[in-house]
């Protein structure tokens, strides 16, 4: 079987750190999961990135797990929120890509986080289907031996963003068979009627945040949390956060672009001299 650097990060006890794919492509891809080796994972994002479920997520899946034993593990964010009635095929379509885990938008409550575990998982654990010539290929395993292990090495991650969803936070972290409680500071802030996070949280939305973190970790499960920097997401580790996106593509290549050009020019006190 491939490695699996998330879960290898669980059993080490130690934050695992990630990055946001939201441009498609294989080449895309594969460069952020080869750029560091303190990758645990890369999320392909499908909700609000540009990459398709089929085929753009299998074949950029398949682009990451072909880099060998050191590739992160990659996850894939579905487009459907946990207010949808599409979330059941679209989890079905990202784990057939060979996806390591899957990430729900906007869960709001413990029934709907019993029906993503459900469809998440074989029977008699779930009611996923199996059907996919590809998936046992992409883990570099056979099909019976992906039947066997595929229930205790997906990664079921649901976000916690909406109102609802924090009023409901300490049964949706009760529920069995959800891994990890992910936290979207933006859309978190948004519905609870803050401002977007500039760069960090309002102060009562902090208090939210921690009070989801508690939770989680009183049910024994994973909490993770979208950070947009190294410095930010070093204090989130330190808080205890268990799985911490850094940065993600396109925040990445704008910055280090920004930044060697203003180098280029001597800093702010040069910059006018090149001015066109």
């Amino acid at each position: 079987m491939t490695t699996h650097a998330l879960l290898q990060a669980f059993k080490a006890s130690k934050p695992a750190f990630g990055a946001w794919i939201t441009m498609p492509g294989v080449l895309n891809a594969r460069a952020v999961a080869q750029a560091s080796p303190h990758l645990s994972w890369v999320m392909i994002d499908c909700e609000h990135g540009l990459t398709s479920l089929q085929p753009g997520a299998a074949e950029s899946i398949q682009a990451i797990t072909g880099l060998g034993p050191n590739a992160p593990s990659p996850l894939v964010r579905i487009p459907a929120t946990g207010f949808s009635n599409s979330t059941s095929w679209q989890i079905k379509y990202a784990l057939d890509a060979g996806a390591r885990g899957v990430l729900v938008p906007m869960v709001s409550t413990a029934e709907k986080a019993r029906e993503i575990v459900a469809d998440s998982r074989f029977p008699p654990g779930g009611r996923r289907g199996f059907g996919s010539p590809f998936t046992h290929g992409v883990w570099s395993i056979n099909a019976a031996e992906y039947l066997k292990s595929a229930n205790e090495n997906v990664v079921v991650m649901i976000q916690i963003e909406t109102k609802e969803g924090v009023q409901n936070v300490g049964a949706i972290a009760a529920v069995d068979g959800i891994d990890c409680l992910f936290i979207g500071p933006y859309d978190l802030s948004l519905c609870l009627g803050y401002p977007p996070p500039s760069p960090d949280p309002h102060p009562d939305v902090e208090t939210v945040i921690q009070d989801i973190l508690k939770a989680a970790h009183k049910e024994g499960k994973k909490c993770a949390i979208y950070c947009t920097s190294g410095k930010q997401s070093l204090k989130r580790a330190e808080e205890g956060f268990d799985i911490i996106n850094v940065t993600s593509d396109v925040g990445a290549m704008a910055e280090s672009v920004a930044a060697n050009l203003n180098a280029a020019v001597g800093g702010e006190s040069g910059a006018a001299a090149f001015r066109y």
